[in-house]
């Protein structure tokens, strides 16, 4: 008895894994982006409280997403197996199962931005072929209760049933992936794309200390960091990027993707960093941008007085409420198109994002943006601020010890340490180490081309044999001196010193 309740079991999870496998093929047949998974996992994100999400991050770091998946799909399996038994004793039961997840599922992929109902259809193939499938497993279990003398032939039956769909699943799933070439269609049109004026970057000579083991001033766009909360990041071929600025201006404005590469390029160093960056971490990177200024543009709308900010959103449905006075004044804010040279990586926002120097990504770095609403905080909400963060954004002073690492052994005598720091459209001053809580050194500076960009940091001191702490603050172009006081990341920002820990030897 308890074989042919396992046999039960396994029916309903190949049931499960069949439909899924067709509605993920369905999925990338119709290059819709937001696969039923998928989409439930974005809502997860989206209701998930700021504080409770900050915490998870810290603990899982950048396999938040891939455990969702995980976690979502495992769910899922469970239900199939519940469904498979419930399949024992009545029929209706695991189709009021089916019919309940497929409701989850339409309705997380209804409430996705820009959803319409022929995105629903994944779900309902997969509805249908769990309706269909499970039947078809189960008929030669039910065949074995009602005729006992037939029980090894229809065991093989159910084997070879189970064996069949199961590869059938796989195949069904990779060949839906064969056919679902959007992203590479737009991975392909970002390969082929030139852009007038765009150049390769140069990072001035002078940025550089020349410290073995520093991060490098010019970070590579394979190794930018990456924050988002879309699970499948869009794929937008630039012919189909529009970009609508409304609300509070004298003239609404609709640019295509010609209409903005055509207009005057700006390129800048700018570094950007994630208010989720903890005190010495690495969600922070500098990089050279190119782009159309985001003041311009607004200048030829017209602006409505009362107005105080520009609610930006991304294709994928997140958005942010970035202060006006950010996007007008003499800073780049910009429209960029390219990243170190080349077109926007897809991750990284391809075919635009907005780039805004001295705020945190969460007010301000949309990528795949493709809506400005000029309004007033009052009148909005944002996706980060209202899971607990700030409502305005500017980044804060931070510095960092990258030489020698925190736990590393060193030879007593004299050590080499160095590092970054940053004050965006600030600008870094001086930059201090103190050894054990003594006197704070003054460390050399790299040069930087501007206020928007991070420096890098270096100096010798001289550490005896035994443990010893290293602690690093920087000053900025204003006199504010970085403070040593430790807060949390939420809601606008970490402060402190960066402190590591070395034992020198000898």
């Amino acid at each position: 008895m308890q074989e042919s309740k396992g046999r039960w079991t396994g029916a309903g999870v190949v049931a499960m894994v069949v439909g899924l496998a067709t509605s993920y093929a369905t999925a990338m047949v119709l290059t819709i982006r937001e696969s039923p998974v998928v989409a439930v996992a974005e809502l997860v994100i989206q209701v998930t409280p700021g504080a409770v999400a900050e915490r998870l991050i810290r603990i899982v770091g950048r396999l938040d997403k891939p455990l969702l998946i995980l976690g979502i799909l495992l769910f899922l399996l469970a239900m199939g197996a519940v469904a498979g038994v419930l399949a024992r004793r009545s029929s209706l039961k695991p189709m009021l199962l089916w019919l309940g997840l497929a409701a989850l599922g339409s309705a997380a992929v209804l409430l996705q931005p820009g959803a319409s109902v022929v995105d629903v259809l994944p779900v309902l193939v997969g509805f249908v072929t769990w309706v269909a499938v499970l039947p078809a497993l189960t008929k030669p279990l039910l065949t074995e209760r009602h005729h006992p003398e037939l029980a090894s032939r229809e065991r093989r039956v159910f084997l070879m049933v189970a064996a069949a769909l199961g590869v059938g699943a796989i195949g069904i799933a990779g060949a839906g992936r064969v056919l679902g070439r959007g992203r590479r269609h737009v991975a392909e049109s970002r390969r082929l794309l030139r852009l007038d004026g765009v150049t390769r970057p140069i990072a001035p000579a002078d940025t550089a200390v020349g410290l073995p083991g520093l991060f490098p001033w010019q970070t590579p766009n394979e190794d930018f960091y990456l924050i988002h909360t879309a699970i499948a990041v869009p794929t937008i071929e630039p012919k189909d990027w529009t970009l609508r600025i409304h609300g509070l201006v004298d003239h609404e404005l609709t640019l295509t993707y010609n209409d903005l590469v055509k207009r005057e390029l700006t390129e800048s160093w700018i570094t950007l960093n994630c208010v989720s960056n903890e005190v010495g971490g690495d969600l922070v990177g500098n990089a050279w941008w190119s782009g159309i200024r985001i003041a311009d543009i607004l200048a030829e709308v017209g602006l409505d007085p009362s107005a105080d900010c520009v609610l930006q959103t991304s294709e994928d449905g997140w958005n942010c409420a970035t202060p006006l006075s950010a996007l007008t004044d003499d800073r780049d804010a910009m429209l960029a198109v390219a990243m170190n040279g080349k077109p926007l990586p897809i991750e990284h926002g391809f075919p635009v994002r907005t780039i805004v120097p001295g705020l945190y990504g969460y007010v301000s770095a949309t990528k795949w943006v493709v809506d400005y609403e000029v309004t007033r905080f009052s009148d909005v909400s944002a996706f980060w601020t209202e899971r607990g963060w700030s409502e305005e954004g500017p980044v804060k002073m931070a510095s960092r010890i990258d030489v020698p690492r925190s736990g590393a052994e060193v030879d007593a005598g004299e050590v080499n340490v160095g590092g970054l720091a940053w004050a965006q459209h600030t600008g870094i001053a001086s930059v201090e180490v103190a050894v054990d809580g003594g006197e704070w050194q003054p460390a050399q500076l790299g040069q930087a081309p501007s206020t928007d960009t991070w420096v890098q940091w270096a100096l010798t001191v001289q550490l005896g044999p035994g443990d010893h702490e290293l602690s690093v603050r920087a000053t900025d172009k204003d006199g504010l001196e970085q403070t040593g006081v430790r807060r949390d990341v939420l809601p606008n920002g970490a402060t402190g010193w960066h402190t590591i820990q070395v034992s020198a030897g000898g």
